[in-house]
């Protein structure tokens, strides 16, 4: 896992964002620029303004927009020289939003061709600036040998300008290049250059990211105290600069590497300390990191109890990130199923007390004669309907809440035991820009909508023999393989997501559908262990690495799209047709291969 803190090149100059740099700042920049160009009164040129907008814009579809504004407005500057950086600056400007939406094919076209226009002037800085851009999106695609070719010809001629300081950030970003390349000594040469320039102009925080980059490469070296010393450093500047979102992730950073290297002592010290800064300074999304750290730390301990405690922390510190008013309708819901479950006593409450009536009026009657006799069975008969269908109720509300091996093991013993399951296949869901469409709706009509599109993942989950383990917001989890003769689960929940797609699909062009939305499914297969865990609204999950990793692949799909893991793509390869992703960053867990299911 490699620490991803860069400065973000423009032709313009160099500025600096760190992680914790919040887009509602850069936001309420964009909004200012955006006034200034409605008033008229910058000194800027109209085509600089639209630049800045496009680069300080935090939605990306809207900073592409202003992109394609400036290079359509481009054609009209005069004159020529002026028209030509316009292009250039628009192109450039291009690309930086199209790498903000993930389109780095496209990305790598515009900037290329902002590198033919920045040719055509012959600035030979802006030239550089775009190669190292360039070189940037060639490493995020993992093309090394274009990311290698671009850093090289970018730095070589920032040096020959010179410009130390657009150097300085490039140095920076290759050595971020040559730690995932595993070339450690390069990155190191990259990182003490860097921090020389940056020493020389009194730039703390390059000095801090250069320090706490060292300090991951000493750390993948094995050279601990040296590791320590220079993130020790980074922190302690950092602290003083008030970033302290960079700080938690290289502790948590830290925790990895040891608990790769089985040192779990130091893994755990880290962890901790991610966690109580995190936790100092509100950094919610850290929060969220941190306890799932933690959580697959005492995994690998084997202590499940506190694994699971961690994990439940990290799952509700992640949905309050995402913001889901959501939460509150699942507390209804589970208010509801126990006001079912009370009124269920009550009426075996009564069943008995009729039982008990029957009772004596047969004994009060057992003199009668026959007809006494028959009246008496007639009873009985009814009796033991309403106790039938009483428990029929009582068996579906449970088969409602647990697969049924599970539901029947609980009224046989009164308890569950956990079960580890070689080989489950587990799908998420999550609906894109749900947040903040959720934030206008009345309670009343979140409910409808929400209950419109999981009650059909249901159906969908039944038709294929799946299990849906749970909602969380608008995330929708289920499983397959909670049988050990469910050979084909894979296949089925590769089938059974096609479905959900193309039910959401649909929901589009349905007129009686208030609310439309893309989502984003996520699978893996592997093993997992099950349970219930509580004793009071007791819940039926799963947990496990196979879990961790079918998060991630949904968080890293795409809208519309079914993302699988390269464990559910070995066993469904020869079923359906996918296309292969390649090996992505996955926070917290390296690189993993990862495949669409078309």
């Amino acid at each position: 896992m490699l620490i991803k803190i860069k400065t973000y090149i423009l032709c313009i100059g160099l500025f600096f964002f760190s992680i914790q740099n919040s887009n509602c700042q850069n936001q309420k920049v964009a909004d200012s620029i955006k006034e200034l160009l409605r008033s008229g009164d910058s000194e800027k040129s109209e085509y600089l303004q639209l630049d800045l907008i496009s680069f300080f814009e935090t939605n990306p579809d809207s900073a592409l927009f202003y992109a394609e504004v400036l290079i359509e407005k481009a054609i009209a500057v005069k004159p020529k020289d002026s028209a030509l950086k316009a292009f250039r600056l628009g192109y450039l400007a291009k690309g930086n939003a199209l790498l903000k939406k993930g389109d780095n094919s496209k990305a790598i076209e515009a900037f290329l061709k902002g590198l033919e226009y920045a040719e055509k002037t012959k600035n030979e800085r802006s030239m550089a600036l775009i190669q190292i851009s360039i070189a940037d999106t060639y490493a995020a695609m993992e093309n090394h040998e274009f990311a290698e070719q671009y850093y090289t010809n970018g730095i070589e001629m920032l040096r020959r300008i010179p410009d130390s300081t657009n150097l300085a950030g490039a140095l920076l970003n290759a050595g971020d290049w040559s730690i995932t390349i595993q070339r450690y000594k390069e990155a190191l040469e990259f990182f003490e250059e860097s921090s020389s320039i940056y020493n020389n102009k009194n730039k703390p925080i390059g000095i801090a990211y250069n320090l706490g980059n060292i300090g991951i490469v000493y750390a993948e070296q094995g050279k601990d105290e040296l590791a320590e010393e220079n993130i020790n450093k980074a922190i302690n500047i950092l602290e003083k600069l008030k970033d302290y979102y960079p700080i938690s992730v290289y502790l948590t950073y830290l925790a990895d590497i040891y608990a790769d290297k089985g040192n779990f002592d130091v893994a755990f010290k880290y962890g901790y300390r991610s966690l109580d800064l995190a936790k100092a300074y509100g950094l919610k999304e850290q929060i969220s990191e941190a306890n799932l750290k933690l959580s697959e730390l005492y995994e690998n301990a084997d202590n499940a109890n506190l694994a699971l405690d961690y994990f439940k922390n990290h799952i509700v510190y992640r949905d309050s990130v995402r913001n889901i008013a959501e939460v509150q309708k699942i507390s209804n819901a589970i208010n509801s199923k126990t006001q079912a479950e009370l009124e269920l006593e009550t009426q075996k409450g009564r069943t008995n007390r009729i039982i008990m009536y029957s009772i004596a009026g047969v004994l009060f009657f057992i003199g009668l004669l026959a007809f006494g006799l028959f009246r008496r069975n007639k009873f009985i008969k009814a009796t033991n309907k309403i106790i039938a269908t009483e428990k029929d109720r009582s068996d579906k509300l449970l088969l409602n809440i647990l697969p049924e091996e599970t539901a029947q093991e609980l009224k046989d013993n009164g308890k569950v035991e956990a079960k580890k399951y070689p080989s489950a296949t587990v799908l998420f869901s999550d609906f894109k820009g749900f947040t903040s469409y959720a934030e206008n709706l009345s309670p009343e009509q979140l409910v409808q909508t929400i209950d419109h599109y999981f009650s059909k993942f249901d159906l969908i989950m039944e038709k294929y023999g799946l299990e849906k383990i749970k909602t969380i917001g608008d995330a929708y989890m289920a499983v397959g393989g909670l049988s050990y003769d469910n050979v084909d689960q894979a296949k089925e929940m590769v089938l059974a997501a096609k479905e959900m797609n193309d039910f959401v699909n649909q929901a589009k062009i349905d007129d009686n559908t208030t609310a439309t939305f893309d989502i984003r499914i996520g699978i893996n297969t592997g093993p997992v262990v099950a349970g219930v865990v509580g004793t009071k609204k007791f819940a039926y999950d799963i947990w496990g690495d196979t879990v961790n990793i079918a998060s991630r692949m949904e968080s890293n799909s795409e809208p519309g799209r079914i993302n699988i893991s390269e464990n559910t793509y070995e066993i469904i390869k020869n079923d359906f047709n996918c296309d292969y992703r390649g090996e992505l960053d996955v926070k917290n867990r390296g690189k993993l291969k990862m495949y669409f299911v078309n």
